[in-house]
């Protein structure tokens, strides 16, 4: 941040840094194993007396002066030059604090440098004992320079005390010091034995170019086990957070381990073949691949080594963009441009914004990423994404998938970056997917009754206030067609009474909607998601769009489960709410006893979109389009290594509760996967930009300028929003991870959620969804008003028959039967028709409020009632007239 930006948008720095690196640590470990192979193979030309050898020691040790001195050391000031542009904040950090393990290098260096050109050009002057003293020189101070810089290495991944005491020594004897020092002298043995094979293979006496073979296969074959087991203490030794990232989490990690454990096993077999009679010819051919296989093989540790670092390039003290940890909390209030030193702007104006997003860009992006570059590319990375998504990636970055650093600035400067990379980058415009629609008032059929003819009421309802559809089953399935209504038939009288014997409830959906099969793909991939072909038309438990109910001892209440009700009509027109009709009639002589009407709340109005782009897929207004469906299955198989995305297009697609327990479909899911509704809500939570209510309305089909605006009831009149009673969206999550502890993937998600509701983490009560909810008597203590502010979450009811959709009243009458679907409480304000979620209470009262409300407890009892027997309070009148539609 204190340096000019090298602005490699191509190639990235971080690719010309690995070029070079992987060379020069390759021959910079063949110098340190070169050393042991020089001075033991010459002790034994002299133990044997083998002038022969003496001579291919000799000729072996000018090739290594070549390469070691000379090419190891341009590469090696190569890297210096590199990393001091590519990164100079950490260059200069590692250079300020290890200044005396530099300098004490440096003079190792020299003596390299002396020894070898002495034992070189002195070669046949020198005595055995001097010989052997001068290569052991070499081989020592080779190896100490490995001693030195391996402590610096291991430093940037493991820093350990030294980032509480600052101390020297604390940062060089880190706790992966010795393990990466013991794993670095295996591997440098193993290189000097595969170039041993280059000078080898032009031995021309075929004898001793076999004995030769054999002999410098065994630096391959006999090191192995000793790498290996150095390779486990390595790991080991790596503190357990950064394992995780690197080896878990980062799915970059993946390609670069397995080239290493490939090669290592390819090496073995090499060392075997090597040891073996082969032809001359073919000696040559596998020496070359050999040698290419282990600059692979240490490319292979190396990346893994510096990706095993992100999101830092010095461990939790600094962000391979060169900022550290310690300063974001200043730079996100003070921001990054105001602070940058060679920023050329200061104050984001409309005008500048673009340049200014650049500028962002550069100092936190190009670190890591190229644009329509070679190697971690920003184009391909982000172009799935909507203005929006990319500030909730912005907004989330680095709090789960910790490889990245986290965005530090300010919010203005967070969405000059987003409009940079969508408008410049990815040349798109800024635009908003919802945008208020002018909806169309449908006809509202209310049934007739009579109050002083009628001898029935007949109270139906829908068990959810909005069913929501993903309508993506090519793809994938979240939650299918599937509404469930419930109804009690009560006979009238001084003592009603609810009756079920001889009784028969039909239920029959308006004309339009009696076909859902044309206009969505369910039935189409039932098998592979539900695991059984469903005919068409009809649901999961096989009722149709008509077709009759079947009483429910348990619940007292008749019950039709999983209709498969879709908002699209044959018309061509979207309607979230279709009405159905209910018949109530005498089993035996076929008499209609009543008959009422009541929506079936189905929306498709799912908001991935938001973030994930694409477009509605029913005329641009509701359903899940294809391009947002594969956008999120890519991202689901990037992030966890799945193959959704494959395995649909091969015509496979999956229901998501196969993995993930739910409640609501009765899925079991798998063992150590998070259910539904808390991997869902932990993972957005977590990336969303908004606390508040906003971040429902992104994804659930509330948005009261959209197209459903399902959350039409009471609560809504009077301006309560979903976090009054569910919590902010980051509570909301917690609850439900918090029931889930037991995953692995729990702690994770709640690792950075904060409360408001509730002073900590430590006090949010953990649920199950769906069957643990907000209780309405925690405001509505003794159904009563509720005192000023009061807030329903955290406070959870205790069984699933404690439900508000589920409960009764003293007199076993369900509470939706008199007070509507949770959402649409009377007297709801449905977008379209005023009263038509009111249907009911007008059939049956008038008036659209609570059937019963306003002393009208003749709409049952046929005359007034003096005592409140459902529950208390029931006496005064309805406290909120002005909420009528």
């Amino acid at each position: 941040m204190n340096y000019p930006v090298w602005e490699l948008t191509s190639i990235g720095g971080g690719s010309l840094i690995a070029l070079i690196a992987v060379l020069h640590v390759y021959i910079a470990h063949l110098a340190v194993g070169g050393g042991l192979f020089i001075w033991l193979t010459d002790r034994k030309a002299f133990k044997d007396n083998n002038p022969a050898l003496h001579d291919y020691i000799k000729k072996h040790t000018w090739f290594f002066l070549l390469l070691t001195m000379v090419f190891g050391g341009m590469t090696g000031v190569g890297i210096w030059f590199i990393i001091a542009l590519v990164n100079p904040a950490g260059t200069s950090m590692l250079i300020h604090n290890f200044v005396w393990g530099w300098a004490i290098e440096w003079v190792f260096f020299g003596g390299e440098i002396a020894a070898l050109l002495v034992y070189h050009y002195q070669f046949e002057r020198l005595t055995e004992p001097e010989r052997n003293r001068v290569s052991f020189l070499y081989f020592l101070f080779a190896w100490l320079s490995l001693f030195v810089i391996n402590g610096i290495l291991a430093f940037m991944l493991t820093p350990g005390k030294w980032l509480e005491t600052q101390n020297f020594w604390h940062g060089f004897f880190n706790p992966t010091f010795f393990s990466s020092l013991a794993f670095r002298s295996f591997m440098c043995m193993i290189i000097a034995g595969l170039f041993a094979f280059v000078t080898t293979v032009r031995i021309k006496d075929s004898i001793f170019r076999k004995t030769m073979m054999r002999y410098t296969a065994k630096w391959l074959i006999y090191t192995m086990p000793g790498l290996i087991l150095s390779a486990i203490w390595y790991f080991y030794s790596i503190p357990q957070d950064i394992r995780n990232t690197a080896f878990n989490i980062n799915p970059q990690s993946a390609l670069f381990i397995n080239i290493f454990i490939l090669t290592t096993i390819l090496i073995f077999i090499g060392g075997i073949v090597f040891s073996l009679r082969i032809e001359e010819r073919w000696q040559k051919i596998i020496t070359a691949v050999m040698i290419l296989v282990g600059l692979l093989w240490m490319g292979g540790f190396e990346y893994s080594r510096e990706i095993a670092r992100k999101p830092f390039i010095i461990s939790h003290y600094m962000y391979t963009t060169g900022i550290k940890p310690a300063d974001a909390e200043n730079l996100n209030h003070a921001g990054i441009l105001k602070t940058a030193k060679w920023s050329a702007i200061r104050e984001i104006t409309e005008e500048n914004k673009l340049q200014a997003g650049k500028e962002l860009f550069n100092l936190q992006c190009l670190s890591c990423h190229t644009v329509n570059g070679i190697r971690n590319d920003i184009i391909p990375r982000t172009k799935d994404l909507t203005y929006l998504g990319l500030i909730a990636q912005l907004t989330g970055q680095g709090r789960v998938l910790k490889y990245m650093p986290p965005f530090i600035g300010t919010e203005k400067e967070k969405k000059a970056l987003a409009h940079y990379i969508l408008e410049e980058l990815q040349q798109k415009p800024v635009s908003d997917k919802e945008s208020e629609i002018n909806l169309p008032i449908l006809e509202d059929t209310i049934s007739e009754f009579n109050p002083a003819k009628s001898d029935y009421v007949l109270l139906c309802w829908s068990d959810l206030g909005m069913h929501c559809i993903s309508d993506a089953e090519k793809w994938f399935t979240i939650l299918p067609p599937a509404n469930t209504m419930e109804a009690q038939l009560i006979k009238r009288g001084p003592v009603p009474e609810l009756v079920s014997e001889n009784i028969e409830l039909t239920y029959e959906i308006e004309d339009g909607f009696k076909n859902p099969a044309q206009h969505v793909d369910f039935w189409k991939y039932s098998e592979m998601t539900f695991g059984r072909k469903i005919p068409y038309n009809k649901g999961l438990t096989g009722n149709g769009l008509n077709g009759v109910f079947e009483f429910d001892e348990n619940r007292n209440s008749f019950k039709a489960e999983a209709i498969p009700v879709v908002p699209y009509s044959d018309a061509g027109i979207f309607n979230p709410y279709p009405l159905f009709t209910i018949k109530a009639l005498n089993k035996g002589t076929g008499e209609l006893l009543a008959k009422a009407n009541v929506v079936a709340p189905a929306s498709t109005k799912m908001g991935c979109l938001n973030c994930h782009e694409g477009n509605w897929r029913f005329k641009n207004r509701a359903g899940m389009a294809d391009e947002t469906a594969i956008n999120i299955l890519k991202i689901h198989d990037r992030i966890n290594n799945t193959e959704l995305y494959k395995s649909a297009a091969d015509g496979k697609p999956q229901l998501c509760q196969d993995c993930h327990e739910d409640p609501a479909l009765n899925t079991e899911g798998k063992p150590d996967v998070l259910n539904f509704s808390a991997a869902m809500h932990g993972w957005h939570a977590n990336y969303l930009p908004y606390d508040d209510a906003r971040s429902c309305i992104l994804c659930h089909p509330a948005n009261p300028i959209g197209i459903t605006r399902c959350n039409r009831g009471l609560h809504n009149s009077l301006r309560l929003v979903c976090t009054d009673c569910h919590g902010t969206m980051q509570e909301h999550s917690l609850s439900l991870l918090k029931g889930q502890v037991e995953k692995p993937a729990s702690a994770a998600l709640m690792a950075n959620l904060t409360t408001t509701n509730v002073n900590s983490t430590d006090d949010v009560e953990p649920r199950t969804p769906w069957i643990k909810e907000p209780d309405c008597l925690t405001c509505h203590q003794d159904f009563e008003k509720p005192a000023e502010n009061s807030n329903a979450f955290n406070i959870w009811n205790d069984e699933f028959e404690e439900l508000y959709r589920i409960r009764t009243d003293n007199a076993e009458i369900r509470c939706p039967a008199c007070h509507g679907s949770t959402h649409a409480l009377y007297p709801a304000k449905n977008p379209y028709g005023k009263q038509r979620d009111n249907l009911q209470p007008i059939q049956y009262s008038g008036q659209p409020f609570p059937i019963g409300s306003n002393n009208t407890c003749e709409v049952c009892h046929k005359t007034k009632m003096q005592d409140a027997i459902h529950h208390e309070n029931m006496e005064h009148a309805f406290r909120n007239p002005q909420t009528a539609p």
